[in-house]
């Protein structure tokens, strides 16, 4: 999501300039590759690139590639085959051993175009779909592009209404937005078109309460990955707009009224380090009923403990669930001592949690990084 975040910025930045742009999407990778599917990167007419399409090898000659697409105004699919030694020739060379394809696409002003997709996919704050169609068999037929987008306030389509496979496009849309999975699908027509149909998961919602010095590097490694902060206190000396400049929202609030000011989801996430055990405790007691994805206890093991201990004793009832859901000691044990690595810790810890991954070296991981479960081909 930061990287669409960044897309969309540098779209607006350029188009305020009078420059045109191009925008590459890795559509379909077959074997091992640097990015996934989903992948995309914004190419200036000046050259000035904004995302990632690979580890930086493909992205010198996707430029070029851009460059014509942004003068011809038609757009390309680009195939980097890294299984043949002669792409070393030609300074692709990434070994990974994989089948890339790129889809390079020119921004029209137009409300439906690519960008605009994306900002309604940011807009919407939720889980969303994004539609990508391409012809791998006739790479001189038509390459409709990025061309649905499908959130839970509805569906908007840009050119494809009209063709045969529409009704099942939207469909296979839909049931992704309900899975929650990414997949590939192949219509058969006059031409055979492939369609990404790419799940975009909503950013994630970093709540700090506490406004001390140690809250501060932890809004700055978050904002690296785009999350939305939103920092609170009971103190108006420590919770100051310019302290955190990358939080969008710093607040002075009591304990109770937390929650008024904030729209919960499934992608949030509570990170309590006040510093002050009663504040703690009485917002601790607001959010065990609500079955939060993440909430994170700065201190030992037995500031936690004393706190479920003197909530159960006067009444709250503590679950299984709502045990499953905290995190005390708050972070991941990677020997963090300074502010600094205590943040990293944290915000490892709830990327962890929030992809359902248990956080531990890719080294033990028995399987592929990236599960080939994540997408299905399906011919129709």
């Amino acid at each position: 999501m930061k990287e669409i975040i960044d897309i969309v910025t540098a779209f607006d930045i350029a188009h305020k300039q009078g420059k045109k742009t191009a925008l590459a999407t890795v559509v379909l990778v077959e074997g091992s590759a640097y990015r996934r599917a989903g992948a995309r990167m914004l190419i200036t007419e000046d050259g000035q690139l904004t995302g990632a399409i690979s580890g930086g090898c493909l992205e010198g000659d996707a430029l070029r590639k851009a460059r014509l697409v942004i003068l011809q105004q038609e757009p390309m699919l680009v195939t980097y085959d890294t299984t043949d030694d002669d792409d070393a020739k030609l300074g692709v060379g990434l070994g990974c051993n994989g089948i890339i394809h790129i889809l390079i696409e020119p921004i029209f002003d137009q409300p439906t175009n690519p960008i605009n997709l994306l900002k309604t996919i940011l807009t919407n704050r939720r889980h969303a779909v994004l539609v990508t169609l391409f012809s791998v068999e006739d790479r001189k037929a038509p390459q409709p592009g990025t061309c649905l987008c499908l959130t839970e306030s509805g569906l908007i389509t840009n050119g494809i209404d009209n063709a045969p496979y529409v009704d099942a496009l939207k469909n296979d849309a839909a049931n992704v937005l309900k899975d929650q999975r990414s997949a590939t699908h192949i219509y058969t027509d006059k031409v055979a078109y492939t369609a990404f149909v790419e799940h975009v998961k909503p950013v994630i919602s970093l709540v700090i309460i506490g406004a001390g010095n140690d809250a501060i590097p932890l809004t700055r490694i978050a904002s690296v990955l785009g999350w939305d902060i939103t920092v609170m206190d009971g103190r108006n000396n420590y919770a100051l707009p310019e302290r955190f400049p990358l939080a969008k929202k710093v607040i002075v609030t009591k304990p109770e009224q937390v929650l008024s000011h904030l729209d919960l989801n499934e992608w949030i996430a509570f990170v309590l380090m006040t510093h002050n055990y009663n504040y703690e405790l009485a917002l601790l007691k607001e959010l065990l009923p609500l079955q939060l994805p993440y909430i994170g206890i700065l201190g030992p093991k037995k500031k936690l403990e004393r706190m479920l201990a003197e909530l159960e004793d006067t009444g709250t009832q503590i679950t299984e669930e709502n045990l499953n859901t905290i995190y005390g000691p708050v972070g991941l044990d990677i020997g963090s001592e300074s502010s600094e690595e205590i943040a990293l810790s944290i915000v490892a810890e709830i990327k962890a949690v929030l992809s359902a991954r248990k956080g531990f070296s890719l080294k033990y991981k028995p399987v592929a990084i990236h599960s080939t479960q994540l997408q299905s081909v399906t011919i129709k």
